[in-house]
């Protein structure tokens, strides 16, 4: 049973003209994404793209890919004929299998000052060489209620939109401060503060940017500070 604090500061930093990525696992260059995967989830990247920019068409296979818009707005086209923007409150879901090809965009013209700040999360499905799929979900009149919400999930009974493995689920909550959740019983866990501050029961204050990830406990009170959202990886099997 292992509780271990994360600082923000002490992710992996990479940057480009208009790309700041923080990454919780490093992801960016020559890196063993396996090898430094937690549970099931191998990236977990708090991006901040530049206003009219972004990645251009590139390809993934055999990867459940999620994200999370916390400011801005993305635009997403892909190789399945999929488009669309997403916003915060707005769960996306693109399932690889055997290859898509995709691009992401800061859906803000160049000439604005609206930075897109986006959470983007992998982990591996549990059946490799399935058809591509897309999905994306609108969750913001469930998060206003204060509770962790489960906004994705392959597990059987889970919510949210359905993801490629039976053995993970993704929650999110909006607290007010003195508002609090509690972290879900599981093998592997991993609590990321993506706004706000909190107090996290056993480890203390976390601020934005921090993270816990937990082995084989759960049950821990995360109670906001100040305005916060959480979001929690629940996570029922490891990579291996």
């Amino acid at each position: 049973m292992t509780v271990t604090h994360i600082p923000g500061d002490r992710r992996h930093h990479w940057w480009n003209e208009w790309l700041d990525s923080k990454q919780s696992f490093p992801a960016t260059g020559n890196y063993d994404l396996a090898a430094n995967a937690h549970g099931l989830l191998m990236v977990h990247n708090e991006d901040t793209v530049s206003p009219g920019e972004g990645f251009d068409s590139h390809e993934h296979r055999n990867m459940e890919i999620l994200t999370w818009v916390l400011e801005g707005t993305l635009e997403h086209t892909d190789s399945q004929g999929h488009s669309g923007l997403i916003r915060p409150g707005l769960i996306q879901r693109m399932s690889a299998g055997t290859g898509i090809r995709h691009t992401e965009r800061n859906a803000s013209s160049r000439t604005s000052r609206d930075t897109l700040r986006v959470v983007q999360m992998w982990i591996t499905p549990d059946a490799d060489g399935r058809v591509p799929s897309y999905a994306e979900l609108d969750v913001r009149d469930e998060l206003a209620s204060g509770e962790l919400v489960c906004v994705a999930s392959g597990m059987p009974g889970g919510g949210g939109v359905r993801i490629g493995n039976r053995y993970a689920a993704l929650h999110v909550a909006r607290l007010a401060p003195g508002q609090s959740i509690a972290v879900p019983d599981a093998p592997f866990g991993h609590v990321f503060v993506a706004d706000g501050s909190v107090a996290f029961e056993d480890v203390g204050d976390l601020a934005q940017g921090d993270a816990v990830r937990l082995t084989s406990t759960g049950g821990h009170r995360v109670t906001a500070s100040t305005a916060s959202e959480i979001m929690i990886w629940e996570m029922h099997a490891t990579f291996a």
